[in-house]
């Protein structure tokens, strides 16, 4: 039976060879090098390279990190989706704009952006200095760059999910009597669970991954505002190659398993996943 598009099979077989080709060779075989760098020094090596308190302390920032700008984009998410979808007032579509601004903004430059407000020289750096609290190179800029970087994930799965679902099980839930807190528990939460769920994973793999905002605002000092990409950099510039891809394969461990769980989440709920015909 032909294709729907017509292709002839030779023309099938070469453009599915170009694709495993480049998957191989850009995608796989990158992989497996980082690996086999990563246990070059064998198990033993390994398990010390990840054990360095400089690398502990880089995985326990990324873990914090993760932990407090995750959940904090998750609600700014629900509720982003919620006003959008559910509601009409003017600069909606300023709003969807502002929300899709990191995908357009280099993290670059929202790190710089937040080092002109916060820094030491910045607009409130003398005043953040007279009450001793730090912003860049500290926990907080960290944070604050995540956050900008990894805001749209849950939002963007939300919105036309809950655009294609209306307003009316909410409405059904309000005139039987449901509060408004009890209709959102029990109603729309449920109803989008699943593309949630989805937009965390993408937003906690983007959170721990995340390099140049985080570059710039943390100083990179060692041990203290080092996440793992910018540790793995900091080994790879002193020429410790193995190390570098040991905390390297984490992360690329980390991307595996958030890439599994997306899999299954896309197999198993699809159709609930989305409202915007990707699946």
């Amino acid at each position: 039976m032909a294709p729907a598009t017509g292709e002839s099979a030779p023309l099938r077989a070469a453009l599915i060879a170009i694709a495993l080709t480049f998957f191989a060779l850009f995608l796989l075989l990158p992989l497996l090098l980082v690996f086999s760098e990563a246990l070059r020094a064998g198990i033993p090596g390994f398990i010390k390279t990840i054990a360095e308190p400089d690398a502990v302390a880089a995985i326990e920032l990324t873990l914090l990190v993760a932990a407090i700008s995750v959940p904090a984009n998750m609600v700014f998410g629900i509720a982003a989706a919620w006003a959008i979808a559910k509601y009409d007032f003017k600069g909606k579509s300023f709003v969807i704009t502002l929300i899709d601004l990191p995908f357009s903004v280099s993290p670059v430059i929202a790190g710089l952006v937040y080092v002109l407000l916060f820094g030491a020289q910045g607009y409130f750096g003398g005043w953040l200095s007279g009450h001793n609290i730090e912003i860049i190179f500290a926990l907080p800029g960290i944070v604050l760059a995540t956050m900008f970087v990894t805001f749209p994930f849950v939002a963007r799965e939300l919105i036309p999910l809950m655009q294609e679902q209306g307003t009316g099980d909410e409405e059904a839930a309000l005139s039987l009597g449901a509060s408004g807190f009890k209709t959102f528990l029990y109603v729309t939460l449920p109803n989008v669970k699943w593309a949630l769920l989805y937009g965390v994973l993408l937003c906690n793999a983007r959170a721990m991954g995340e390099f140049g905002a985080v570059a710039v605002v943390s100083g990179k000092i060692r041990g203290f505002t080092n996440t793992m990409p910018l540790h793995v950099e900091i080994l790879y510039n002193e020429y410790a190659f193995t190390a570098a891809f040991a905390v390297a394969s984490l992360l690329a461990l980390l991307a595996l398993f958030t890439l599994a769980i997306k899999a299954l989440l896309e197999w198993r709920y699809g159709d609930q996943i989305a409202g915007n015909g990707r699946y």
